[in-house]
């Protein structure tokens, strides 16, 4: 039977939806609630304060605290308090409105922290004095983090409870029935003032009881405030308990301990911008004195040239034999020509020096091409949560311009969630408007990669993602370390050599990747060797390597960041040599123009090298191209004399 609608004219059809559409809005306008709108908007607004004090109240979070784990409650004692248990608490007036407070509960120490196998009581004590010197070096991550985490938890709240005050109401109306409902307005109507100052004195009251008096309207409190947290973040703070007696007896050598490392790296910062703009003013002279002479050289070529011609008039005039001799004039009033910075890095200086002892491999732009515009990006790798780096990323992005920062993973020692504000620190120290990009490493977890994601970094998973007018390729590591957990393991249902293939058919495909980042390099080999990249960019092994070709591309391996090395912790003052890179790359070419390296000594010295010409592709005759790294993608050689951490 065929449809009698389907006779119908589509504007025929228009005009009866907008017609039922008018009629609903109509409707909707005339609606009234049956006691108005004032006891309507009041009854609305009175669920929506009781669902907001309820959900703040009772929010709940589980974080960090150094290296326990933590359970935060808001509180309305206007205070905040660290409970360790039977040793007793610590408190501070809280910076909340109101007077709203907070408590940390503070529990144990994870087992994956733990398992560093069998260890000394005082060594126990030094790892774990390291985890609270990392915590405080960076404690107001951890504090927004706590933060976002409550209020988050207290929304939540707030809706549900919101969503269950309106789902009452309406059951309650439907188990009542419109007779009761009646009677019981009847019954209760001439009473409403009453009633309502009632439930007026309830709101009130129950907001007094589950309340105190601010901090200013308190009487004195007998407790003395603890000198040793004098000049710290927790200056004014009162400890309860035995907990007095242990930070009196040994809390000196841990805010010693924090204060050595603001310090420290205080005055690395410092020796950064000072080695900055002496580097920066050096080129400035290198390029007044290259243009000097330049403009000298042609002035010479100008004055010579007449001299030449008078010398040779009788023979040019004469002789046009196999010499030329006009020929030869004529050159000879063409000066040289100068070097040019080929975005290539046509200059094998820079290959041969990797290390950059060669001045010959100092980049210089092109005198006959137009001066660009590149992208800057700085390199750090294997951070391991030394968090006092981090205001010597964010301030070394600002020096040089950055556009984006590139973390090549390791970010974390062992991935657990109580490394959360290690990356929380590093992500608020790129500065705004610079772009975080990350390849998470074998030392990370999808646990705090995800943290490090929602505190604003793009973290690569496979796929190709535009980054400061760069495209980038990358993935986690198919690999996963933990400390006392075994050794590595594979993380993923596939090898090192399975992720390095798939991700250079990913790259073949796309056809326009500019740079490959992964953190172990020889997942990218199978990308190089195919020519689908031009340019690799990995960390793993705590000791720079390149750039050098490897099959069609230039692969980099970047230094730690955090200065690890063999059996020494990366947090605290540095122990090692940690390395920052700067590359400069040229949107017209798509190619890398120049990379320099930033090195802090554990000294707080620090030295910015020069800019070095990034190493040309050289086309291979044959299919032996050098690299590193076996076929099976697992370690390169050396692996086992650069340790991780």
């Amino acid at each position: 039977m065929a449809d009698p609608t389907s006779d119908v004219p589509t504007p025929r059809r228009l005009h009866r939806a907008r017609r039922a559409v008018g009629r609903a809005a109509r409707a909707a306008r005339a609606w009234r609630p049956r006691h108005g709108w004032p006891a309507t908007i009041a009854l609305v607004l009175a669920a929506l304060v009781a669902s907001v004090v309820f959900g703040v109240t009772t929010a709940s979070v589980q974080a960090a605290l150094g290296p326990h784990v933590t359970r935060y409650d808001v509180t309305t004692d206007a205070t905040v308090t660290i409970d360790f248990g039977p040793l007793g608490t610590l408190q501070i007036d809280s910076p909340l409105p109101a007077t709203l407070g907070v408590r940390a509960t503070v529990q144990e120490i994870p087992a994956s922290v733990t398992e560093l196998g069998e260890a000394r009581t005082l060594q126990a004590l030094s790892e774990d004095l390291n985890a609270y010197v990392a915590f405080f070096s960076g404690p107001a991550a951890a504090v927004q983090d706590v933060a976002y985490a409550l209020v988050r938890d207290a929304v939540v709240r707030s809706a549900v409870a919101f969503v269950v005050l309106v789902a009452a109401w309406f059951l309650l109306r439907w188990l009542l029935g419109p007779d009761r409902r009646r009677e019981l307005v009847d019954r209760l109507g001439p009473h409403a003032r009453a009633w309502q100052a009632a439930v007026l004195v309830v709101v009130v009251g129950g907001t007094l009881l589950t309340s105190s008096v601010a901090p200013g309207d308190r009487p004195a409190a007998p407790q003395a405030t603890s000198a040793v947290f004098d000049g710290t973040p927790l200056a004014g703070a009162r400890v309860t308990g035995r907990l007095g007696g242990v930070i009196d007896t040994y809390g000196g050598y841990a805010v010693d301990a924090w204060r050595a490392n603001e310090d420290f790296y205080r005055s690395a910062e410092d020796s950064l911008v000072a080695a900055w703009e002496d580097r920066a003013t050096e080129e400035e002279q290198a390029a007044q004195e290259a243009a000097q002479q330049d403009a000298a050289d042609r002035a010479a070529a100008l004055h010579a040239a007449p001299d030449q011609d008078d010398e040779g008039a009788d023979e040019t005039s004469t002789d046009r034999g196999d010499g030329d001799p006009d020929a030869s004039a004529q050159d000879a009033e063409q000066p040289e020509p100068a070097a040019t910075d080929d975005p290539d890095g046509a200059a094998p200086s820079a290959t041969d020096d990797p290390d950059g002892a060669s001045p010959s491999a100092t980049a210089s732009p092109s005198p006959t091409a137009p001066p660009v515009d590149p992208v800057v990006l700085v390199v750090v790798s294997d951070l391991h949560c030394n968090v006092g780096m981090a205001p010597l990323i964010g301030r070394l992005a600002e020096l040089a311009g950055a556009d984006a920062v590139l973390d090549a993973g390791d970010t974390t020692m062992n991935g657990t969630s109580v490394e959360q504000y290690c990356v929380t620190s590093f992500a608020r120290a790129v500065p705004p408007g610079v772009e975080l990009v990350t390849s998470p490493g074998n030392h990370d977890s999808r646990e705090t990669t995800a943290n490090y994601a929602r505190a604003g970094a793009t973290v690569l998973d496979g796929g190709v993602v535009e980054v400061a007018g760069m495209r980038i390729l990358g993935d986690r590591d198919p690999n996963e370390t933990r400390v006392g957990g075994g050794g590595t393991a594979s993380a993923a249902d596939e090898t090192p050599a399975e992720a390095g293939r798939r991700l250079a058919e990913t790259a073949c495909d796309d056809g326009e990747v500019d740079l490959l980042l992964v953190h172990t390099p020889a997942v990218g080999d199978a990308a190089l060797e195919d020519g689908c990249v031009p340019a690799q960019v990995s960390g793993h092994f705590h000791r720079r390597i390149g750039p050098e070709q490897v099959g069609l591309g230039v692969r980099y391996v970047s230094s730690s960041t955090a200065g690890a090395t063999l059996n020494q912790a990366t947090v605290g003052p540095l122990s090692g040599v940690a390395e920052l890179t700067v590359l400069r790359f040229d949107p017209e070419s798509r190619r890398i123009m120049d990379y320099q390296v930033v090195s802090v000594a554990p000294d707080t010295s620090v030295t910015v090298g020069e800019r070095l010409l990034w190493p040309a592709i050289v086309e291979p005759r044959d299919e032996d191209v050098p690299g590193f790294g076996p076929e099976d993608g697992g370690t390169a050689p050396g692996e086992d004399a650069a340790p991780e951490g």
